[in-house]
């Protein structure tokens, strides 16, 4: 179903990319991204722990198999890709394929189904229906990507310096391109905007991609009946854009940190 009520189109859709906030101003809380977000990691954590305590050295279940096919995939490409020497490496690439992947999967979920639970909820509760809000797809929330994305970031610099010591990344910053001393102020900026486009596009990408989906969604469904025709098409062709967009996050992120892990 479309817009319902006295919703007009252009309020249909700022309604269904609203936010459930709580707080005011830098210290607002999106209270649906953090449930959707925590809860979908839950799952995660327990389904793979629930094969793996139960895993066979036998012939496999089909979800033992599958599970295992995820894993044999995350960790061949961390070893293609990542040069360096750390355990940590293969399981965080792990949990940020999965993670993401289940976030952007709520992004099949029909765009008027929980929203319009939610409202009913709200409308039992004695809120106006109106002003429930409720958005599923935690990845369609800038502030979600960024977060992960500063996870990234914090771990990129993290182990550089851990790697590099301390005079070892402030030379890399000073002393690339250009490796002399005049050039250092030049250098410097150029390293500083290399080093900061690198979280920024990672929350950039997976945001713009998710969000504008999610936005084809909600102009498909304003075609109330009629809507079936295109709906099925552009699902199953986002399948592929949901997990085209986990994986590039993944590898960028073997990627940023297997240089961060050079030590030239």
């Amino acid at each position: 179903m479309a817009a319902g009520g006295e919703l007009t189109s252009t309020g249909y859709i700022k309604h269904h990319l609203t936010n459930w906030s709580v707080g005011e101003g830098f210290w607002t809380w999106h209270v649906d991204t953090l449930a959707w977000s925590i809860g979908l990691g839950i799952l995660f954590i327990s389904l793979f722990r629930y094969v793996g305590v139960r895993a066979t050295t036998g012939v496999p279940g089909k979800l033992q198999c599958f599970i295992e096919m995820i894993v044999e995939f995350v960790d061949d490409n961390v070893k293609s890709t990542f040069h360096g020497r750390n355990p940590i490496i293969a399981p965080l690439a792990l949990t940020i394929f999965v993670w993401v992947f289940l976030m952007n999967l709520m992004d099949l979920v029909p765009v008027d189904f929980i929203p319009v639970l939610a409202q009913q909820i709200g409308a039992a509760m004695g809120y106006d229906p109106h002003h429930v809000y409720m958005k599923i797809v935690p990845t369609t929330d800038l502030n979600m990507t960024v977060a992960l994305a500063l996870g990234v970031f914090t771990l990129m610099i993290y182990y550089s310096i851990k790697i590099k010591g301390v005079g070892g990344f402030v030379k890399e910053l000073t002393m690339h391109p250009f490796n002399h001393p005049a050039f250092i102020p030049v250098n410097f900026i150029l390293e500083t905007v290399t080093l900061l486009a690198k979280p920024l596009s990672l929350a950039l990408r997976l945001f713009g991609n998710l969000y504008a989906g999610e936005l084809i969604f909600i102009l498909i469904a304003l075609l109330g009946l009629y809507q079936l025709p295109l709906h099925f098409p552009w699902a199953v062709f986002h399948i592929l854009v949901i997990v085209l967009q986990a994986f590039i996050f993944m590898m960028l992120t073997i990627v940023y940190l297997s240089m961060a892990h050079e030590d030239h």
